[in-house]
């Protein structure tokens, strides 16, 4: 199965670090967040990528196209009008990756539109480019195929990180209180499944997969929530940057099973 990974968007609340970059190519531990996340895919086996570019598309490009240069042990050769480059090893992934320019001002939607082409009529993996998590992509694709709708997607739940207001029709600060479980709510994570039928779900450029796409499949029954109680995070802004960066650090990044 192919995994398709939306990285068009501008990054704007993370602008100090995406001025000059996508925000998927930001790096955490020397990588990009892009790696991190499909390395998680490629621990569980699937190694073939769509990757949806947009804003700085060819950033990407250059970087995949420089990789196995990066990762390397090359001898440049010179003398005697040789001009030859002898490759001894290579530390590169064994991945097929796919860099589609998507469109600058794409939707979400309309990125996963223009990648029908590459993906075809089969089942296949959608995340964000800019979110970690350690959900078992295996068990996530099992209970895809068991249920036999369109799409599934990995929810978390979201806890309440401030105190709570309880505020009066007169605006009036009735009580406060520290934040309970109960104050939290799941969210969309990402980490989805799609059978080729999202296609028709997605009408052009303009659709954003989440308040459209989505909205219409939850309606008709055809979206399913594969419930993950382990770690989740996205990268919008430089504190989360940070907080993924020392995790890594430290030895105790819960995404890095490789």
């Amino acid at each position: 199965m192919k995994v398709v990974l939306l990285a068009g968007g501008f990054g704007t609340r993370i602008s100090e670090e995406s001025q000059f970059k996508p925000k998927p190519m930001i790096e955490i531990g020397g990588k990009p967040i892009l790696w991190h996340i499909m390395k998680e895919y490629a621990y569980y086996g699937f190694t073939e990528f769509i990757i949806c570019a947009g804003y700085r598309q060819q950033y990407i490009k250059e970087w995949f196209a420089n990789y196995f240069l990066h990762n390397s042990d090359i001898t440049f050769d010179y003398t005697e009008k040789k001009n030859e480059i002898t490759i001894h090893e290579n530390h590169c992934e064994s991945w097929k990756v796919t860099v589609v320019d998507t469109g600058l001002n794409t939707m979400t939607g309309g990125r996963i539109k223009r990648i029908q082409k590459y993906v075809g009529n089969e089942p296949f993996f959608m995340t964000y480019g800019d979110g970690v998590c350690d959900v078992d992509i295996q068990k996530l694709l099992e209970f895809h195929k068991k249920h036999g709708k369109i799409a599934s997607l990995t929810s978390v739940f979201l806890k309440q990180e401030k105190g709570v207001l309880n505020i009066g029709g007169n605006n009036a600060v009735k009580a406060f209180r520290e934040k309970e479980i109960s104050d939290g709510a799941s969210i969309n994570a990402g980490y989805m499944v799609l059978n080729s039928k999202i296609f028709d779900y997605i009408e052009n450029d303009s659709t954003v997969f989440e308040r459209e796409s989505l909205v219409k499949l939850a309606e008709e029954g055809e979206l399913m929530s594969y419930r993950h109680k382990g770690f989740w995070q996205c990268m919008d802004n430089k504190r989360e940057m940070e907080m993924l960066e020392e995790l890594l650090a430290l030895g105790k990044a819960p995404w890095k099973k490789w």
